[in-house]
């Protein structure tokens, strides 16, 4: 299981999963995408399961989508797009699920998050952030659009002008900031981090389980009808986004770059190190 994508273990009724492909920076590529709704499912499914604690192994919580694999499965296929509009149905369905279940979740995020990432960070419930995090959209470098349900839970999150300066900027925020716009719930030292969030699970399964879960899916109901939406209008301009020539040509730039930085990195030992 250590070589798995994703983590994933039941223990005393905390769901744990871990985003563990730590030499790409835990971006999710089509096998991770596919394991990523598989263990959706069994969380909303399984009754033995009260909580729910995300993380990510390594020195990044979540780069978002592996452009480099995603490049590299979409070349040569007839409609690229539409490769790439079906692994993003494949994310939403997965956070559709968490997100309408009754399983409260908190996320410990121990670096940075990018793109995608902001998604998959925001399907939690609670938030508590390293003071070594850092948040950034990243998208418009690669020449793509938000998905994996950013459009919708970033400006949910921190509003409307502040997710349109993230996605539209180059910005990037620390973990104060982070929790000045309302990103994430608390901040705290790294050696306490996962400390912290173990802390409150275990709150919510030592306590009422059961009103806590409702609560949290009362709290998240009244998004779920537009939220959908919004993720079936991501998939389809992701996808588009895709086959735009700006896209294909920094997509491409990307790749290879991440082909030359794995190569030397694969490569022997200097004298330095």
């Amino acid at each position: 299981m250590g070589d798995d994508a994703i983590l994933f273990e039941v223990s005393d009724g905390l769901a744990h999963v871990t985003l563990n492909r730590t030499s790409r920076l835990n971006a999710v590529d089509p096998d991770a995408i596919r394991l990523w709704r598989t263990i959706a499912h069994e969380v909303a499914e399984r009754d033995d399961i009260g909580a729910v604690l995300f993380d990510a192994n390594g020195r990044a919580f979540c780069a978002g989508g592996d452009v480099l694999a995603m490049s590299q499965l979409a070349a040569g296929q007839p409609d690229a797009g539409a490769v790439i509009t079906g692994l993003a149905d494949v994310i939403h369905e997965g956070h559709r699920v968490l997100r309408e279940s009754a399983k409260p979740i908190v996320a410990a995020v121990q670096g940075p998050v990018a793109g995608g990432g902001l998604g998959f960070m925001l399907v939690a419930d609670v938030i508590v952030a390293s003071e070594r995090a850092t948040f950034a959209s990243r998208y418009a470098d690669v020449g793509l659009t938000p998905d994996c349900g950013v459009s919708t839970l970033l400006p949910e999150a921190i509003g409307a002008l502040r997710a349109l300066e993230l996605t539209l900027t180059s910005r990037t925020l620390s973990a104060t900031e982070a929790l000045e716009w309302g990103l994430v719930t608390e901040v705290v030292a790294p050696e306490a981090l996962d400390a912290r969030a173990r802390e409150i699970a275990a709150s919510w399964l030592h306590g009422a389980t059961a009103a806590f879960g409702q609560t949290k899916r009362l709290m998240r109901a009244g998004l779920a009808r537009s939220f959908r939406e919004a993720l079936d209008d991501e998939a389809r301009t992701i996808g588009a986004a895709f086959e735009s020539p700006h896209a294909r040509a920094a997509v491409a730039a990307f790749a290879r770059a991440s082909s030359v930085r794995a190569s030397a990195q694969s490569g022997p030992p200097t004298a330095q190190e």
